[in-house]
């Protein structure tokens, strides 16, 4: 993959604030720009989205598309819509092509979980967000060569939320003159 035109890296302490950073983004995104998601399984790609859902005024509560694939949520103002994929079951580019995309894209922001490495050709300007969710020693999914991961921290508002790490990646024209000034209250 190409090297970003920039990164941001930001430490959120609770869903609400991982949806506040998502809200604030929302105010800098376009019809036609792409969001590419990734992060395990409950790392919070679907909280990001609902954040971001809300930041573009979008109807309808933004709920996973596991099952669905592809959801749609116009919007209730002038602005785009928000399509949310789940490319997780999807195992190449041509199954991505086979969802149409293209025929949206242009009028609403996307946001694709799970797509890195399968939607990159769907627009010549994106954004990747890698939300990562450090684990406590010796639980599944650390590297049992390396040391042990930064102990999770729970949240009193949601005992399963842990401290996530977000990286904010530009990529194209579209990011090149910088990232968005963005900022955690």
């Amino acid at each position: 993959m190409a090297e970003p035109d920039w990164q941001l890296a930001f430490d959120v302490g609770s869903a609400g604030e991982l949806q506040g950073l998502a809200e604030r983004l929302a105010e800098h995104l376009a019809p036609g720009d792409l969001l590419v998601l990734s992060g395990e399984l409950g790392a919070g790609k679907t909280t990001f989205t609902q954040g971001l859902g809300r930041g573009l005024a979008v109807e309808d509560r933004i709920i996973s598309p596991t099952f669905v694939l592809v959801r749609e949520h116009g919007s209730t103002t002038a602005g785009p819509g928000l399509i949310h994929v789940d490319a997780y079951r999807l195992e190449s580019a041509a199954a991505i092509d086979d969802l149409d995309l293209e025929a949206t894209l242009a009028r609403n922001v996307t946001v694709i979980e799970w797509g890195a490495g399968r939607v990159e050709h769907l627009s010549d300007s994106r954004l990747h967000i890698d939300i990562i969710r450090p684990r406590g020693g010796g639980e599944p999914g650390g590297d049992p060569g390396g040391p042990p991961a930064t102990p999770a921290t729970r949240f009193d508002d949601d005992a399963e939320d842990e401290v996530r790490s977000i990286t904010l990646a530009g990529f194209g024209p579209r990011w090149r003159a910088g990232p968005p000034a963005l900022r955690l209250d």
